[in-house]
């Protein structure tokens, strides 16, 4: 049994979330600021009628920033009750994965992507990072009370 995943990229690296828990993929035009939000948000965006926050996935993932392109996209998830985007370089791709595909990343990969990378999966010449959406995320950031 397949499960669809929608393919994002992040510095030319790609990354895998299940389509399930994508309600869908906006162009990023640009996102309100939030003072004292944590460095990794991007900031509000609106998003048919709904405000929800954009965490940065190369500032989240350490890597520097670039210039945001066409190409560049907010991956709009629901976490639970919660809805949040992730601004990435590029989503344009599904592609179905057979779990058993999924593998536990190497130990080196554990420990510089800070638990970011929950499983790798082979697919013909490509590798693909299925990531901890959650912690990518930094739940934290989003209760409103400050704690970490």
């Amino acid at each position: 049994m397949t499960v669809l995943h929608v393919v994002f990229k992040v510095a030319g690296a790609e990354y895998v979330l299940p389509a399930a828990d994508v309600l869908q993929m906006e162009s990023f035009t640009g996102a309100t600021p939030v003072p004292g939000a944590a460095s990794h948000v991007a900031g509000l965006v609106q998003v048919r009628g709904r405000v929800i926050p954009v965490v940065d996935a190369r500032a989240r993932f350490g890597l520097p920033p670039v210039e945001r392109s066409l190409d560049s996209r907010v991956v709009v998830a629901q976490l639970g009750p919660r809805v949040v985007g992730l601004l990435v370089d590029s989503a344009r791709e599904v592609l179905k994965l057979d779990p058993q595909q999924l593998k536990p990343p190497p130990s080196l990969v554990v420990e510089g992507a800070r638990g970011f990378v929950k499983a790798v999966a082979q697919v013909g010449p490509r590798l693909v990072m299925l990531i901890d959406f959650p912690r990518v995320i930094g739940e934290e950031t989003l209760d409103g009370d400050g704690q970490r």
